[in-house]
């Protein structure tokens, strides 16, 4: 006989995309509790290392759409960036906390690659600063969620579809989310069903650290 699920919390997964993302809280039962999109930066470049680094630094500096700045002055605009995507981040969950008639206790976040310690560093690697921006906001909703008491939980994109369908019991992940995004209808594309399949698969018991 397969083991029922255990289900105790109300999670939610995240799919990101440049300084915005989606946020789809999934419940104890694998109900749908809120969808929303959010922005974690206003008025600011979204992509400061790719940009405005490699601009600093040389990189397609003959793009057309290039322009001068100065390394001190790139690296002073990341750390801008850096500030207002976490104050977006504590904003924005302070504001999904309020509105889910539940209490939140895990994110499910993409997991982040290392990356050089300093933002100069990451600045000068070329591979560094293509995943940096993304790797930002990333963290910043992380640092976010653990400031509310929140645990967080790191997916691969690769297998965490493979991982909901496991943490529902073997059903079908595709048959699943598409009947859950019927529930609420449309915009329910691939972002909302990456995210609400992040949230399922972190709903499976974790393994013993013993």
């Amino acid at each position: 006989m397969a083991k029922a699920r255990v289900q105790h919390a109300v999670t939610v997964g995240v799919a990101e995309h440049g300084n915005s993302a989606m946020l789809v809280t999934v419940g104890p039962s694998g109900e749908l509790l809120d969808r929303r999109k959010i922005d974690l930066t206003h008025d600011l470049p979204t992509h400061p290392y790719h940009h405005e680094g490699s601009w600093a630094v040389g990189r397609y500096a003959d793009s057309p759409w290039a322009r001068a700045i100065s390394l001190p002055d790139a690296v002073a605009l990341v750390e801008r960036v850096h500030e207002a995507a976490a104050r977006g981040a504590r904003e924005n969950l302070e504001r999904l906390a309020s509105a889910v008639p539940m209490l939140i206790e895990s994110i499910a976040i993409r997991v982040c690659p290392p990356l050089p310690a300093t933002t100069i560093e990451r600045i000068k690697d070329t591979r560094a600063a293509n995943v940096a921006d993304s790797i930002m906001y990333r963290e910043a909703l992380a640092t976010a969620a653990q400031s509310r008491g929140w645990s967080v939980r790191w997916y691969d994109r690769e297998r965490v579809f493979k991982q909901a369908a496991a943490a529902l019991g073997g059903k079908d992940i595709d048959k699943f989310l598409t009947a859950m995004g019927k529930s609420v209808g449309p915009p329910w594309q691939a972002k909302h069903k990456l995210a609400a399949a992040a949230a399922l698969a972190a709903q499976a018991p974790q393994p013993s650290s013993k």
